[in-house]
C-alpha cells in the first residue's frame, strides 16, 4: 500500500513537526504559534484544494463499425491538473540557486588579495534566504521551471494525435492542428496558477525566516509540505481504491 520510500520520507518530515513547533513555543510565544498553527493549517488546505484541482477537457469518439458490432460513442475527457510539475520545480530552482554560491566559494580571494565585485555581489545577495533578491530569483525560477516541466512532460500535438487515430475529437474543435493548438492554449492558461501557487508555497519558510525568524526547517510550506500533502492524497486514494475494489465502499461514503 504506496509507495515505501515516499512513506519513508512521509514519516520523517512528519517526525519533524513537533520539534520545529516546540522551538517556535519556545522563542517566540504561544501568540506567535498560534498564528504559525492557523497560517499552516490554511497552507495545507490550499495545497490540498490545488492538487486535486484539474480541468476537464471532454473528449467525444465516433462510432464505428468492426465487423457487426459498433464500437466508440463513447465520452471521456482529458484532466489537466493545475499543478502538472509537482515538486520538481521547486528542486530545480534551489538547485540551480545553489551553483553561484558554489562558483563564489571557489572564487574567495587568498593571501589578502580583493575580493572581486561579483564575488561579494553573491555572497551579499544569493547565499541567504532572508534576502529580497534571493526570493525574487527563486520565485523566478520555479516559474520558468514549471513551465519548462509541463512543455516537456506533456505534448500536445502526440495526444491530438493519438485522439484523431482512434476517432476522438474535442466537441467544437476540429481534429488535428487545432486540437493540438486548443490544448497547448488550455495548457498555457492552467500552468500560470500553477506555477505561482508553487512560488508562494515555496517562499513560505523564508518570509517565516524574515518575519519570526524561524530556521530552515519551518513545518509548513517548500518541499516539506508539498511532499506531504502528494504521499498522504496518493496513499489515501490507493486505500480507497483497494476498499472499493473488496467491499465496493470507499474510504469515505
Amino acid at each position: 500500500m504506496g509507495n515505501g520510500m515516499s512513506l519513508l520520507i512521509f514519516t520523517s518530515i512528519a517526525a519533524q513537526f513537533p520539534t520545529s513547533l516546540g522551538a517556535i513555543w519556545t522563542s517566540q510565544g504561544p501568540g506567535t504559534f498560534f498564528l504559525v498553527l492557523v497560517v499552516g493549517l490554511l497552507t495545507v488546505a490550499l495545497v490540498v484544494f490545488v492538487e486535486q484541482s484539474q480541468r476537464r477537457i471532454p473528449v467525444q469518439y465516433a462510432k464505428r463499425m468492426i465487423g457487426r458490432r459498433t464500437v466508440g460513442g463513447t465520452s471521456t475527457y482529458i484532466p489537466i491538473k493545475v499543478n502538472m510539475a509537482g515538486v520538481i520545480p521547486v528542486i530545480f530552482a534551489s538547485s540551480m540557486l545553489y551553483i553561484p554560491g558554489l562558483l563564489a566559494q571557489f572564487n574567495q580571494p587568498r593571501n589578502g588579495e580583493p575580493m572581486q565585485p561579483w564575488v561579494e555581489w553573491i555572497n551579499n545577495n544569493l547565499t541567504r534566504g532572508d534576502h529580497p533578491i534571493y526570493m525574487a530569483v527563486y520565485f523566478l525560477l520555479i516559474v520558468f521551471f514549471t513551465y519548462f516541466y509541463v512543455a516537456i512532460t506533456f505534448n500536445p500535438e502526440e495526444v491530438s494525435d493519438n485522439m484523431k487515430k482512434y476517432g476522438g475529437f474535442i466537441p467544437g474543435i476540429r481534429a488535428g492542428r487545432p486540437t493540438a493548438d486548443y490544448l497547448q492554449y488550455v495548457l498555457s492558461r492552467i500552468t500560470l496558477p500553477g506555477a505561482l501557487y508553487l512560488g508562494i508555497v515555496a517562499l513560505i519558510p523564508l518570509v517565516a525566516l524574515v518575519l519570526i525568524n524561524a530556521n530552515q526547517n519551518f513545518p509548513f510550506g517548500g518541499t516539506s509540505i508539498l511532499i506531504m500533502v502528494g504521499v498522504g492524497l496518493e496513499t489515501v486514494k490507493q486505500i480507497d481504491a483497494q476498499l472499493q475494489q473488496r467491499h465496493y465502499e470507499g474510504l469515505l461514503r
